[in-house]
């Protein structure tokens, strides 16, 4: 059995995954929002959830915002401010006596998906979270690209390409200015757009033209977004997660941007909605390691 947490900014959620990858058990509780009740939360949840299934599992893996620092193994880059510049993984493994694994969100995401979601018949997946945030990840044969620096798949910090003149925004908490993330999220559309990407979609089904346009230009961000990755990378499959991912009418128009952008005269790479939904943060985390502490055997 595999357990995986998913460090949310408002809750907590663990799951019990067994080795074909369904949920023996799941359970949520509120993110206390401070570091020291937030350990002492999973701890909690942890042993409620090992008691229920009789059994400790094999491993533990983390799904959280932000990443461990290779420098320092301090958390950074996290939304959750007061997690940075603490000992995430020390404190983790004092708590439940054991060793864990944190992964970045996204990465966990991108890792549930490639291994039975709705990228797994890709060889190089890249993830792509657009809710109240933006992030990504990426993932080549079923193994999470961290990179040299820990920061693989950051994409949400990067800037809007081929941006325009009245492309510009304040700085961001992150300390940049015209973050994608500002552009394309679903926080960062309601404050370009005046409302939400639910609403805007709503109403573009009832023939709003602004609502419409609006939805056109979010699709052009992702688009011209996505395009700097798919030239570097060149991903089998990208998928989408997080709130705006439930937008249908984004997958044929995003498509139908890509190939002004992208740097070929054909656009292979599949968009496709996740499968898994709020469950892939868990699921992502319990498969950062199988039994033997080797990802590249997951569901082969």
């Amino acid at each position: 059995m595999r357990l995986g947490v998913d460090f949310g900014g408002t809750k907590i959620e663990a799951a019990l995954l067994d080795s074909k990858g369904e949920i023996l058990v799941r359970e949520r509780v509120p993110n206390p929002g401070d570091y020291a009740g937030a350990i002492r939360a999973v701890a909690d949840l942890t042993a409620r959830i090992e008691q229920e299934a009789g059994a400790p599992a094999a491993t533990l893996g983390f799904a959280v915002p932000g990443s461990l620092s290779p420098a320092t193994g301090l958390m950074r880059n996290a939304n959750s401010t007061w997690l940075n510049g603490k000992p995430l993984l020390q404190d983790l493994e004092d708590a439940l006596k054991r060793p864990v694994r944190v992964e970045n969100d996204a990465n966990c995401f991108a890792l549930s998906e490639a291994v039975d979601g709705a990228a797994a018949h890709g060889r190089v997946v890249f993830g792509v979270i657009i809710g109240t945030g933006c992030g990504g990840g990426v993932v080549v044969e079923r193994k999470v690209i961290e990179g040299a620096n820990g920061i693989g798949g950051e994409w949400g910090h990067t800037p809007l390409p081929w941006a325009r003149a009245d492309e510009t925004t304040e700085r961001h908490w992150c300390g940049r200015f015209g973050c994608l993330e500002q552009w394309i999220s679903g926080s960062g559309f309601k404050q370009w757009a005046g409302m939400s990407a639910s609403e805007a979609d709503e109403a573009a089904q009832a023939g709003d033209a602004k609502a419409r346009a609006a939805l056109d230009l979010l699709a052009d961000r992702i688009a011209r977004g996505l395009a700097v990755v798919m030239d570097i990378l060149d991903p089998d499959v990208i998928v989408f997660g997080g709130g705006v991912s439930n937008i249908e009418s984004l997958y044929p128009s995003v498509r139908g941007k890509l190939l002004a952008h992208v740097f070929s005269d054909v656009v292979k790479t599949q968009l496709v909605k996740n499968k898994h939904g709020d469950s892939s943060g868990v699921r992502g985390a319990a498969w950062l390691f199988d039994a033997d502490g080797d990802a590249s055997e997951l569901m082969s």
